[in-house]
Formats: structure tokens, sequence, C-alpha cells
């Protein structure tokens, strides 16, 4: 994937200290922007907003 973006939450303050996050047809990934060379998590399309869901059902 080429096509990485960084998290809309991420602003001027943070940095390189946020997500990024690329979409294929069948995937979606995530990386950390500060190591973008290590590993990423990828998921299916259609599990990636349940996985978001799960997130922020957690708490904090």
């Amino acid at each position: 994937m080429d096509n990485w973006r960084k998290s809309s939450y991420s602003g001027p303050d943070d940095g390189n200290a946020c997500v990024e996050i690329a979409n294929s047809a069948t995937h979606v990934a995530i990386r950390d922007s500060k190591a973008p060379t290590r590993a990423t998590l990828t998921f299916p399309t259609a599990s990636f907003a349940p996985f978001i869901d799960a997130l922020k059902a957690r708490p904090s």
C-alpha cells in the first residue's frame, strides 16, 4: 500500500506521534508514523469498522 495518510486527529503539535492509515479495495492498514518501516496491522475492509468501534468502547 502506498497511499498512507495521517490520522485526522493529528495536529501540528503532535509531530509524528500518530498513526497512518492506507486503504485498498479489499484491506485497510494501520502503521505507526514514527516507525513506518516496521509492522503494520492489516484488516479486511469489513472488519475495520468493528475494530475501531471496539477501541472506542474500551474504558479510558
